[in-house]
């Protein structure tokens, strides 16, 4: 397996028996529980060319190159503060700060807070982004009082 960028950008995967696939999209089986293991490479039809059990499984260039694909694709900001609640009913505006920068969202109801397990939630704002909060324990003490009024 040989995969590499096109002069167009879009990834190309050559397998064992040299057939080059164009358009090749890297997919997370478990992008919350277990995101750097279980990735689909799929082609442009939808259907599965190669299977890979773990990231650390590849060179580093190639994974690289899997790694930078899945950024672009993915777009969950990662929460590390909150500094502040317009209300503690909704909606409310929040004010936070993400692994991306500052940032604010919207929580329209509190069932747009979801516990996944692990400490893991995810919490959608009124424009469909997700946000996750990836370890409730490790926020300070002032956003996890903040967050635990609306749980």
């Amino acid at each position: 397996m040989n995969l590499q960028r096109n002069t167009q950008g879009r990834l190309v995967l050559t397998t064992a028996d040299g057939t080059a696939h164009e358009a090749v999209v890297p997919v997370r089986a478990y992008p919350i529980s277990a995101p750097d293991r279980m990735i689909s490479l799929v082609g442009a039809d939808g259907h599965e060319l190669a299977w890979l059990d773990a990231l650390d499984q590849l060179d580093a260039p190639t994974r690289e190159l899997v790694e930078e694909e899945l950024r672009r694709r993915e777009f969950m900001p990662e929460i590390k503060r909150l500094f502040d609640v317009s209300s503690f009913a909704t909606p409310s505006t929040w004010d936070i700060e993400t692994d991306r920068g500052r940032a604010s969202l919207q929580l329209k109801g509190e069932e747009d807070i979801r516990r996944m397990g692990g400490g893991v939630m995810l919490i959608a704002d009124a424009h469909g982004v997700q946000f996750m909060i990836r370890d409730v324990s490790a926020l300070d003490r002032h956003s996890r009082k903040l967050l635990d009024r609306f749980l």
